[in-house]
């Protein structure tokens, strides 16, 4: 067996007073596939930096075999004193090796490589820092969250690169699906201390599972033990024999055993505000266009949205995601075609550039909307420092400024800043964004159990399928496709996934399976055309007056909730709430009818 390119015995490493790395060890073969995985904070980046000579530890051995080449991708490039992108990537090269892999991975990344290092923005920066990281075909390739700001279809070129390398790989990612195509270890870091699995990612979840009850068993067993030796010390010693003192100096041993004992890191406490429910309609599109600068970003598109749908928009990078996005939440209005919201709609965003959180905010200012020491949250008052908590934020990070915060950090607080708002649409603009699988795990199951409506944009295909009860796509031209289910079924649906074509519409059509038959088929009989009966047509069309007349109607009843006064008399009293509860009745009623005549409006029109 050949001897490992790297090893990394026992170290350590310590900021501040607690340790981050407490007797880690790695080990990095030729053409390893290894994962290494963590909660944020856990040292995953600290761990991989060491092991690429990046930085020095407090204690503990480094090797790494002669003649063996590491390369590094960091999350902060550093790109000054390049001309151009492509001078930064070039520099990366070995000796030898040819220019022209440089501006391959350049183009396939979505770069000229003409870039102005000065004015590119910071996933730029990221996918020039990845080309020149891949450029030299190295025995040791370390890459920190290289998926972060690729499209969907950069990330499944980088799989395919990657998994056709001969380099070995040590691989940091939230992506599962990613983690899980190309792992065949995983190295778990954890308080401080690493443990290996023999196997990819697929499996380390439910072996961490295992680990954490079989510690939670061993905890409940000392605790019985220390009970035990206490009970004995204060009933069971007769006098001063060795055998005594000798079990005493145990019993104070247990004690230490347990108090510095490190429980596995905090679950972060995730809570939506949800608001009053939206009308059972939510937003519907028809024949919605929209273009800039002669370009066609939404062509003809039409859908119907109802309450509690999940709805995954995805595309490459530049399709237009979020301007589609911004037409159905009615922030922007269409060249053409009609955009209907529906009744109550009270929206909380999350946004993938961070745009609401100022820098010379402190963390307590950005949770609280800028001052004050109280957060709103689910009906609940909560003092910003217990909500901090939940979210895994120390109350000395109250007066810490945020453009000190990494990006997990930055995540974790855009999360609870849009959670703290009362909505019943929630627009999440890349959320999985520089957050771990353990709070991707709490935020699948918050949406799952959202009263209210959720659009998703998002690269992430493991969190799609999850989530999504439909997603739409972008087949290119402008030209958008809603499609049942995940991202999964999309695929088994469309039969190819997202590609950078679907930008401009130059993907080939696939050719019908019947195509490659000469046998003639046979002509299908013409069936005569089916026709909407005109009572249903009538319906369709005054329904969205009387649904509007009906919420303000509700809207006046519910006034009259509101006034004290009312109380006072108990007839009234019951009268309002009466009606109330009838025009509540009615409205779903008329929203539930008017939904299954479009249905039918747009099954009879298809047929034609």
């Amino acid at each position: 067996m050949a001897p490992p390119l790297l090893t990394l015995q026992g170290i350590h490493l310590t900021f501040g007073v607690t340790p981050l790395l407490d007797g880690a060890d790695m080990q990095v073969g030729e053409g390893e596939r290894l994962c290494l995985v963590g909660r944020n904070g856990s040292g995953k980046s600290t761990l991989m930096k060491v092991a690429a000579g990046l930085v020095e530890a407090d204690g503990g051995d480094r090797f790494v075999h002669p003649g063996a080449t590491i390369r590094y991708l960091e999350q902060d490039p550093d790109l000054t004193g390049f001309a151009t992108v492509r001078d930064y990537v070039v520099a990366g090269l070995a000796p030898g090796d040819m220019d022209y892999r440089a501006d391959y991975l350049l183009e396939q990344l979505g770069l000229t490589g003409e870039e102005k290092p000065d004015v590119i923005s910071g996933g730029e920066a990221r996918r020039a820092a990845l080309a020149r990281a891949l450029a030299p075909d190295p025995d040791i390739l370390m890459l920190d969250e290289p998926t972060n700001h690729l499209d969907l279809p950069a990330i499944e070129w980088l799989e395919g690169e990657l998994a056709a390398c001969r380099s070995a790989l040590v691989l940091i990612s939230h992506d599962r699906r990613f983690l899980e195509t190309l792992t065949r270890k995983t190295l778990w870091l954890d308080r401080g201390r690493t443990r290996l699995l023999e196997k990819g990612f697929g499996a380390f979840e439910a072996w961490r599972d295992e680990v954490f009850e079989q510690e939670q068993e061993e905890l409940h067993k000392l605790d019985r033990k220390i009970v035990r030796e206490e009970d004995w010390l204060r009933y069971g010693v007769t006098a001063r024999r060795k055998r005594n003192v000798r079990r005493l100096a145990d019993l104070q041993d247990l004690k230490r055993q347990r108090a510095t004992h490190r429980g596995p890191q905090g679950q972060v406490k995730l809570e939506a505000s949800q608001a009053q429910d939206s009308g059972k309609l939510v937003a519907e599109a028809r024949h919605v266009s929209i273009g800039f600068g002669g370009r066609s970003i939404v062509k003809d598109f039409s859908t119907k949205i109802a309450r509690k749908a999940r709805i995954g928009l995805v595309g490459p990078n530049g399709a237009g995601k979020t301007t589609l996005l911004n037409i159905l939440t009615g922030q922007l209005a269409p060249d053409e075609g009609e955009v209907r919201l529906g009744t109550k709609l009270e929206i909380a965003s999350l946004d993938q550039k961070r745009v609401a959180l100022r820098d010379d905010w402190t963390v307590s200012e950005a949770l609280t909307q800028g001052g004050g020491s109280q957060v709103e949250v689910a009906g609940k008052t909560k003092h910003v420092m217990a909500y901090m908590k939940d979210f895994l934020f120390p109350p000395e990070q109250a007066n810490t400024p945020l453009r000190v915060l990494s990006g997990g950090e930055k995540a974790r607080l855009m999360l609870a800043r849009a959670l703290a708002l009362p909505s019943n649409l929630l627009v999440l603009d890349e959320p999985t964004n520089d957050l771990d699988l353990e709070t991707l795990d709490l935020l699948q199951g918050l949406i799952d159990d959202y009263a209210g409506t959720v659009f998703l944009v998002s690269h992430d295909r493991d969190f799609l399928d999850r989530v999504c009860t439909s997603v739409i796509v972008s087949e290119g031209d402008g030209r958008w496709r809603e499609y049942a289910g995940g991202y999964s079924d999309m695929l088994a649906q469309r039969g190819r996934g997202v590609s950078p074509d679907d930008r401009t519409g130059n993907v080939a059509a696939a050719k019908p399976a019947s195509a490659t038959s000469s046998k003639p088929q046979p002509a299908a009989p013409k069936q005569e055309k089916r026709r909407m009966a005109n009572k249903d047509r009538y319906a369709l069309e005054r329904l969205p007056g009387e649904i509007d007349a009906l919420g303000e109607t509700i809207a006046k009843l519910e006034a009259q909730m509101g006034d004290p006064a009312l109380f006072a008399d108990s007839a009234r009293f019951a009268q309002v709430s009466q009606q109330l509860a009838d025009a509540l009745a009615e409205r779903d009623a008329k929203e539930e009818q008017w939904l299954e005549l479009e249905a039918l409006r747009e099954e009879i029109e298809g047929e034609g």
